[in-house]
């Protein structure tokens, strides 16, 4: 072979290697938005527990959750937070482990309030499998092993499972919802605490050390908050229904629940191309103010809901 016939075919190696670079760059992080658009849906609960099926106090509440993390378990590529650099939370595809990561921390704030307070009065004890729900969600879900983030995950879906099993048995194994106003206030209040502290990290435009919000923070941001939203828009759905014979006597309660619900969906679906982080007066947009306006609407909806079940 001559010197040019080598020099050639060494030019078109390096040729092919800058496409297929170059296509990874460009059409990887389209990909992975598709992608994301799909996963961020789960069936809502009016499909799964339509008004005709006859459910137990407590099962609408436990099966959302266990559906919620289901679904980011065993949906598309499955648990983010503990994969390898590439696609963990802290390079390039980590739009979902940051989202993931919001969705773990609200459904073990959920099951803390759900064991702590809507099935539990005064001196009674702790539901069990409730116990074993909450404790697996309060794992390190960046670890890879010893134990796994994914089967601590298994652990708390099986538990909510098997609560969801303990509340069928006659007589029940498992403890339904008590339906006291008291009780869902504390939930709606964990729910606006913890809208308080995305609004924080969505609306401020400097960290605690003064420096500018960074461009690979501003997404983290983002996406950590739109996980808090993902299940509170679900689990408002779930509440409304288990508590629904109560409010056919209060309509605008029932109506408050509607409006937080429609800004919590809005909030948990919105999914730029790019999180840019504008100026109020500039040409780009702020995605993180926008995802805020939503939050802040829920937030406030929610706090009107406190002061009406408080009558």
């Amino acid at each position: 072979m001559t010197r040019s016939a080598s020099g050639q075919r060494g030019n078109a190696t390096v040729i092919v290697l800058l496409v297929l670079f170059l296509g990874i760059g460009v059409f990887g992080p389209f990909a992975l938005h598709l992608a994301q658009n799909r996963h961020n849906v789960v069936a809502p609960v009016a499909k799964r527990y339509p008004p005709d099926r006859k459910v137990v106090s407590g099962e609408v509440f436990a099966g959302t959750l266990a559906e919620l993390l289901r679904h980011e378990l065993e949906g598309g590529t499955g648990w983010r937070p503990n994969d390898f650099l590439l696609w963990g939370p802290g390079l390039w595809a980590d739009n979902n482990a940051n989202r993931q990561l919001g969705i773990v921390q609200a459904a073990r704030r959920t099951a803390t309030i759900f064991k702590d307070h809507l099935t539990k009065i005064s001196s009674n004890e702790y539901d069990p499998n409730l116990v074993r729900a909450e404790a697996s969600l309060h794992n390190e879900m960046t670890k890879f092993w010893f134990p796994s983030a994914e089967s601590k995950l298994q652990e708390g879906i099986d538990a909510f499972e098997e609560y969801i099993a303990g509340l069928k048995t006659n007589p029940p194994r498992s403890r339904g919802i008590n339906a006291r106003n008291i009780e869902l206030i504390r939930l709606f209040q964990t729910w606006g605490d913890m809208l308080g502290d995305a609004h924080a990290n969505l609306y401020k435009e400097r960290e605690a050390d003064g420096d500018r919000v960074s461009m690979t923070r501003n997404d983290d941001y983002f996406y950590h908050a739109q996980g808090f939203t993902h299940v509170m828009f679900h689990m408002t759905q779930a509440v409304k229904r288990e508590y629904a014979v109560d409010l056919e006597n209060r309509p605008s309660v029932a109506s408050l629940f509607d409006e937080v619900a429609s800004a919590l969906q809005q909030a948990a679906v919105l999914k730029p191309l790019i999180v840019f982080d504008g100026g109020l007066d500039g040409l780009r947009a702020n995605h993180r103010r926008n995802l805020d306006a939503f939050v802040v609407e829920a937030r406030q909806k929610m706090y009107s809901i406190r002061e009406e079940l408080e009558k």
